[in-house]
């Protein structure tokens, strides 16, 4: 899928490890190239399953599964990391594409191996300890409170807890897994950065998150984020750093702190579309999706100039309701100018499941946040 002298060819075929809501996201931008599409997820009701040229029900997990799916790609991507690494190193050795490199994905989908590429490669993070077990809490020298962070196997908050006091120390993870110090930082900031295979790079701008505080997944968004301009240049320069230190081909969402004294601490990093991007696919010339498929398929990254300053909301399944999900108060917001509803497929909402996104533009700043705190108080979803 390149262009060259002969053209742009649309016959070669993507495959997606994960059939969620990034992939659904990553396909719809890809219609709009001509790309085939294959997925491959456990989920029989996956979001992505209809809208695919072919969807394959399996463990993403599972070495002979990847491989056989990979067999038929010319390029095979991802939306989750929680995939068989083996497979797609075999496929890489037999000449499949793969992006992110699984190289890349070793570094990172493993927090502890990720937390000491950061410090070995000279990237700013908070201090942390690798530990094994839960036993290990009480030996640490680090100061209570600090951050418990599995291993493996966390996603959306999951895997992620403080411990307060020598009280918690029974709700550490038994498997292995880093205790980083809590940051006393001003805002939690992100930056998405498309990286090609020629190493040119080009980045969404800084976005300011707000995380929920029970489930640790982001609440709702600012892009622009609120800083100032030598803030906004140094996070850039930090998430080129990063993905260049990477050499990933293809997203990379770094999430930062900003301290308050202005210095800047990569938090985590996302080898993949990410929820920090979401609004660019009504607030950017080229959104997040877009900017991952131009870099896999070796075309020039697009523009990503900002059209309006943008919010993002998540929408979460309310507390307290299991079942077919209904969207009380949709008619609300698609009457109020400027905000726009991505429902993900889900049929089932669940307590804090994300069942889809909303993206607010307005040009006038304390507008976008009164119509931010609009949507939050009058999109529910129960069932």
């Amino acid at each position: 899928m390149q262009t060259n002298n002969m053209g742009y060819n649309t016959e070669k075929k993507v495959g997606i490890l994960g059939g969620g809501q990034l992939g659904r996201m990553l396909i719809q931008s890809a219609i709009d190239f001509d790309v085939k599409i294959k997925v491959l997820d456990p989920d029989s009701n996956a979001p992505c399953k209809g809208l695919v040229h072919e969807f394959i029900l399996g463990d993403f997990k599972d070495f002979d599964t990847v491989l056989s799916f990979g067999k038929d790609c010319d390029i095979i991507t991802i939306e989750i990391e929680n995939v068989s690494l083996e497979a797609l190193e075999q496929l890489e050795k037999e000449g499949k594409k793969v992006f992110p490199q699984p190289s890349v994905l070793r570094r990172i989908k493993n927090k502890r191996i990720q937390k000491q590429f950061f410090k070995d490669n000279g990237i700013p993070t908070a201090k942390f300890e690798l530990i094994e077990n839960q036993t290990d809490l009480s030996q640490t020298s680090m100061s209570l409170p600090f951050v418990n962070k599995i291993g493996e196997g966390g996603y959306d908050g999951k895997g992620v807890q403080v411990i307060r006091s020598a009280e918690d120390f029974s709700k550490g993870f038994k498997a292995p897994s880093l205790i980083e110090e809590m940051v006393d930082f001003e805002k939690e900031l992100a930056v998405v950065v498309a990286r090609s295979l020629d190493g040119k790079m080009k980045c969404f701008p800084v976005v300011e998150m707000v995380f929920h505080p029970v489930v640790n997944l982001v609440e709702y968004l600012f892009s622009p984020a609120q800083i100032s301009t030598e803030i906004e240049e140094k996070a850039i320069r930090l998430a080129e750093k990063t993905a260049e230190a990477f050499g990933i081909v293809g997203l990379l969402a770094v999430e930062m702190f900003l301290e308050k004294d202005g210095s800047l601490l990569v938090n985590e990093v996302a080898p993949r579309p990410h929820n920090s991007g979401h609004h660019t696919i009504k607030a950017n010339l080229v959104s997040q999706f877009e900017q991952h498929l131009r870099a896999i398929l070796e075309l020039p990254l697009g523009d990503t100039s900002q059209i309006a300053p943008a919010g993002m909301v998540n929408i979460l399944g309310e507390d307290g309701f299991i079942g077919n999900a209904i969207y009380e108060g949709m008619e609300k917001l698609l009457d109020t100018k400027g905000i726009h509803p991505f429902l993900y497929g889900k049929k089932i909402t669940k307590p804090f499941r994300k069942m889809g996104h909303v993206t607010v533009i307005d040009k006038d700043f304390d507008k976008l946040k009164e119509k931010v705190n609009f949507v939050q108080n009058n999109l529910k979803v129960k069932a």
